[in-house]
């Protein structure tokens, strides 16, 4: 995949949202537009699994307990990434965001059609936590014992990711 390709962001903790300090959020643009709808087999494929498809909720939200992979298997979405002074991205079929635990998002809009593939690191269970001063609390120790993953969702072992979370 070429570099340009990818998109990094770096968020900072507010009052409510601790997102995740030490690594960036990701995002490969186009990394699976020649077939959008295998997202969920290719993140399986590389060891992202407890995999679901669905949307993306419209209220930030987080997991402080695992890092989560999310592949745009069809349609189009405006997503918040890190809360309120974070970024606006636009997806399409075939990005895939990878969120390091702790990063808040949330949807702004979709297309009608729009769906995306999540699935974490070995398959973890994952924990919703909203913009709350109590779940704020408790994300912090545990953001910081996420293991980094053996993988790359989309690349495999020998991809970018695993490089930019080094």
């Amino acid at each position: 995949m070429p570099d340009e390709s990818i998109v990094t962001f770096r968020f900072q903790a507010d009052k409510l949202l601790p997102n995740n300090p030490e690594l960036p959020a990701v995002l490969y643009k186009g990394a699976l537009q020649d077939q959008p709808d295998t997202a969920e087999q290719v993140f399986n494929n590389n060891g992202w699994k407890n995999s679901w498809v669905n949307g993306v909720f419209s209220y930030h939200h987080y997991h402080s307990n695992v890092h989560e992979v999310l592949g745009v298997m069809s349609g189009s979405a405006r997503l918040q990434l890190g809360g309120d002074a974070g970024s606006t991205v636009q997806v399409m079929a075939g990005d895939v965001l990878v969120l390091p635990a702790g990063t808040a998002h949330k949807r702004l809009s979709a297309t009608e059609d729009f769906r995306v593939a999540g699935a974490y690191p070995g398959g973890a269970d994952y924990n919703t936590r909203r913009a709350t001063p109590a779940d704020f609390a408790a994300a912090l120790p545990e953001i910081r014992e996420v293991p980094h993953p053996d993988s790359d969702p989309v690349y495999g072992k020998e991809g970018p990711l695993l490089r930019l979370w080094t």
